[in-house]
């Protein structure tokens, strides 16, 4: 019996399709109309010619096929293997998330806390540096402020050299030309000397200032600071008037104003015991000399000369060291402002026979 002419073309003259998608449709279909009577062995003899075209099958996952099936496990097994990675990278992701829990507990708590601790320090000093309200502005304004005075006080001392460079003048015998309250600069003994002063402290005495038109606070000569020996209180700041040398009768050179004496016998340190200045408080009515408040100054009991006053600044000090009370350094500060004519109706306040200052 001759053979069906579509079963020889099947066989012979089947057109090559490189990717094997049509050899894959004819043998399903050879496989759906397979008959008990040999149809299989047309389907081996198939399967045969199409054995170049199995590694596109197997490529392709055809089904029906050993490879196919192994090639479908394995790919089953690799498709299985990221979600095993996934999660055993769940698995990472949880114990590192537990590692972070239990970190501050162990090593990395105390990192954390040092960060938070910088953190805060960095807070409040920013806070100490541009806050305009509450305790931290009011301490940077107060250390402010004692810094600017420091610096203030380092320079006048520079300039000076004398420490403290400036005094509050605590009694009244120098008005009005110094009052009380006032604040002075002062200098060492021979700094900042004008022409004038022929001798190794500064100082132009009232006679030689006469002669030469060198003035100070309202009057002729400089004002000085000295303290002579075996005095307790503060030092005093009066007006050098004249020198005399040891032995020296100066009873003629003196105002008869500023004494009450008939002779030098009769006027106190005078034959001058040694050499120095005579002294008088532009508010006195005697030399301190004739009054024995102190014998002629020496050149060594001087402790500066008086340049320049503030008025009112030297309060603070004598307030603080109880020498003024407050009600009185008001009374002499709003009575210095008021008219002549009110000035009467304050209280007076006595000015003590020297001119004493106290550091500021």
């Amino acid at each position: 019996m001759e053979p069906p002419k579509g079963d020889l073309m099947d066989e012979g003259d089947r057109p090559t399709d490189t990717d094997g998608s049509a050899g894959r449709d004819e043998r399903a279909e050879g496989q759906s109309e397979a008959t008990p009577d040999g149809s299989d062995d047309e389907v081996l003899d198939g399967s045969d010619d199409e054995v170049p075209d199995e590694p596109d099958r197997v490529a392709s996952g055809g089904s029906g096929d050993e490879a196919d099936t192994d090639r479908e496990v394995d790919l089953g097994d690799e498709s299985e293997s990221p979600g095993e990675t996934d999660e055993s990278a769940e698995s990472g992701e949880f114990d590192a998330g537990s590692d972070a829990e239990t970190a501050p507990e162990s090593v990395g708590g105390p990192a954390f806390e040092t960060e938070e601790t910088t953190t805060a320090d960095e807070s409040v000093i920013h806070r100490f540096r541009h806050d305009r309200e509450g305790a931290l502005m009011w301490i940077r304004e107060m250390l402010a402020s004692v810094a600017v005075v420091l610096l203030v006080g380092l320079l006048l001392f520079g300039v000076s050299g004398v420490w403290p460079p400036m005094v509050a003048v605590e009694s009244g015998s120098m008005e009005p030309n110094m009052q009380v309250g006032d604040l002075v600069f002062v200098t060492e003994p021979g700094r900042l000397a004008p022409d004038a002063a022929e001798n190794g402290v500064g100082v132009v005495t009232h006679e030689v200032g006469q002669e030469v038109d060198y003035r100070t606070f309202g009057s002729y000569g400089s004002v000085m600071i000295y303290t002579p020996p075996g005095r307790t209180g503060s030092p005093i700041i009066h007006r050098a008037m004249f020198h005399v040398t040891e032995g020296e009768n100066w009873y003629d050179r003196a105002d008869p104003e500023h004494h009450n004496a008939v002779d030098c016998g009769s006027l106190a340190n005078c034959p001058a015991p040694h050499d120095g200045y005579i002294t008088l408080g532009d508010n006195n009515g005697a030399y301190d000399q004739a009054s024995g408040l102190s014998p002629p100054v020496r050149a060594e009991w001087v402790n500066g000369v008086a340049r320049l006053r503030v008025p009112y600044l030297g309060y603070i000090r004598l307030i603080a060291t109880g020498q003024v009370e407050l009600n009185e350094a008001i009374t002499r500060t709003v009575g210095s402002a008021l008219p002549a004519a009110m000035e009467s109706d304050l209280p007076a306040v006595d000015s003590a026979p020297a001119s004493s200052v106290t550091a500021a």
